[in-house]
């Protein structure tokens, strides 16, 4: 029988992607056969041993190229940007079933099915990027998504407020609006990809809700306070800017009144 944190330790301090996708699908694929176990004598390494391959070179966001979308060049960008995101999502599932032990099977099978999935995206966006001349690793990336983690690496909760329900939860807002600027110009392949993204990455932020809220119960906390407090507390500027979409957050498992908080003005 194979270890889930076995698993979760190699992707993690390994370099190589492919063996990490490979990785990555093995063990949902184990799991699927009822053949994973979940003994939790693996030991825990800090945060600071999690290793990522040498490229892309990473900047500060500001330090990003400026594209235009409608450009070759900076399509590419986009969907390499993309990549990067969907790369770094498959650590921080592999991540949060790593660090964060005596949780219900049910988080670690809820985490290792967003793992594959966003391992499934990088994939997809891989290939889309190689029809365009680029490979993953060719053009810089930013690094900011990964600092969500460092600075959550003791807090499950916080984990939980700063990853799904607030980075992840960006691509609800923003990604329907790029979908319809590629279908505008015609571009079925690149509709095809990010609507199934889209798809998954709502089921993949009301799992962030469904934790989120099922440990503020065990704990006696009140979920939508809580959820305020740790935004305040973790993101840079007191919370994001919207417009949120409202329709797809509310199906991810956010409130009204928490929904009502984000578009309040600070």
């Amino acid at each position: 029988m194979k270890n889930l944190f076995t698993y979760a330790a190699a992707c993690l301090h390994n370099t190589a992607i492919d063996e990490k996708l490979a990785l990555t699908h093995d063990a949902w694929h184990t799991l699927t056969n009822g053949e994973l176990t979940f003994s939790e004598d693996v030991p825990v390494l800090a945060i600071t041993e999690v290793r990522f391959p040498n490229k892309p070179v990473l900047l500060a966001p500001r330090d990003m190229p400026k594209r235009k979308m409608t450009s070759p060049e900076g399509k590419a960008a986009f969907f390499h940007a993309i990549a990067h995101v969907e790369f770094v999502a498959i650590y921080l599932a592999w991540d949060i079933i790593y660090r964060f032990r005596g949780m219900p099977p049910q988080f670690y099978q809820d985490w290792l099915q967003v793992a594959d999935e966003e391992a499934q995206h990088f994939e997809l966006i891989r290939t889309h990027l190689q029809t365009m001349g680029v490979d993953y690793g060719d053009l810089p990336a930013h690094g900011g998504l990964w600092d969500h983690a460092k600075d959550t690496a003791h807090d499950l909760l916080a984990r939980l407020a700063m990853v799904p329900r607030c980075m992840e939860a960006r691509g609800l807002d923003v990604t329907p609006a790029i979908i319809e600027k590629f279908n505008s110009i015609g571009d079925k392949a690149s509709v095809a990809l990010l609507t199934r993204i889209l798809t998954d990455e709502v089921g993949h932020v009301e799992r962030g809700s469904y934790w989120f809220k099922q440990l503020c119960q065990q704990q006696g906390v009140e979920a939508e306070a809580k959820y305020q407090q740790l935004i305040k507390q973790y993101y840079i500027g007191g919370k994001p800017k919207g417009p949120f979409n409202r329709e797809m957050r509310i199906i991810a498992g956010f409130s009204n009144a928490e929904l009502d908080w984000l578009e309040t003005p600070p």
